[in-house]
């Protein structure tokens, strides 16, 4: 729902930092739900080294630039307009990666009220 709410229409990759990696495209005002966590990333997977207990274990400063790598690598590779990153994760980035934004939790409200707008193409 977050991402809904975040989406400012084009293409956008919605990334959420938390107990794991979510994510989800929006193009064009369809939405795409991924499992980017999932993919293979170093020794483990792409969520293995951002998620919440990564950034606990490792400390912010590796943690952060992992996720900057993170964001950098799945951006390059599905070319996006532009990347929202939300989640509880967020808020540890004091500055964001290139052509991206912070999410916030409160934009969920609004995806759930866009999903029942009958005029809501996704270019809103």
């Amino acid at each position: 729902m977050q991402a809904i709410g975040s989406y400012d229409g084009g293409r956008m990759l919605f990334l959420e930092l938390g107990t794991g990696l979510g994510s989800a495209l929006i193009a064009d005002g369809v939405v795409e739900p991924l499992e980017l966590g999932h993919l293979p990333y170093r020794k483990k997977t792409f969520e293995d080294y951002v998620s919440e207990g990564v950034l606990a274990r490792e400390g912010k400063k590796k943690w952060r630039k992992t996720a900057f790598d993170v964001v950098a690598r799945l951006a390059a590779a599905l070319e996006p307009d532009y990347v929202v990153i939300g989640g509880g994760g967020a808020k540890e980035l004091d500055e964001l990666p290139p052509n991206s934004r912070r999410g916030d939790n409160t934009r969920a409200f609004v995806g759930g009220f866009r999903l029942w707008q009958p005029d809501w193409d996704g270019s809103r």
